[in-house]
């Protein structure tokens, strides 16, 4: 079994736009990229990871490829996660988000994530 990632992406990871050499196979980046992209309407858990890589898929380096395989490795170990539903008779909403505000270092944007709760279920 491969060196599996207990997570998507460490949390101390910066992803500068030119921090290595260029990746010499970007369309096959993107081609993940994408399918990853298609995973996170059932895996919430990608969708920060998965936004941050694909920032890159314009100009893909070794480092963001390397980003791309440690999520491959998340996916692989963890292939029984994904949204569960739940019968309740609770149906009030709560949302949740939080923001950087600007912490990017390549175009000082902000990050925005949310979770949207109907009752104990996530559904966005």
């Amino acid at each position: 079994m491969a060196n599996l990632a207990p997570t998507p992406m460490v949390a101390s990871s910066k992803l500068p736009a030119n921090d290595s050499s260029h990746f010499e196979d970007p369309k096959l980046f993107r081609s993940i990229a994408e399918a990853f992209q298609y995973l996170t309407l059932t895996r919430p858990d990608l969708t920060f990871a998965v936004s941050k890589i694909c920032q890159y898929m314009h100009n893909p380096t070794v480092n963001h490829w390397r980003v791309l395989k440690r999520i491959l490795r998340y996916i692989e170990g963890s292939m029984d996660q994904g949204l569960l539903f739940t019968a309740c008779t609770d149906f009030r909403l709560f949302a949740f988000s939080n923001t950087d505000w600007g912490a990017n270092a390549d175009d000082r944007k902000s990050v925005t994530g949310y979770c949207v709760y109907l009752g104990t279920n996530l559904i966005a």
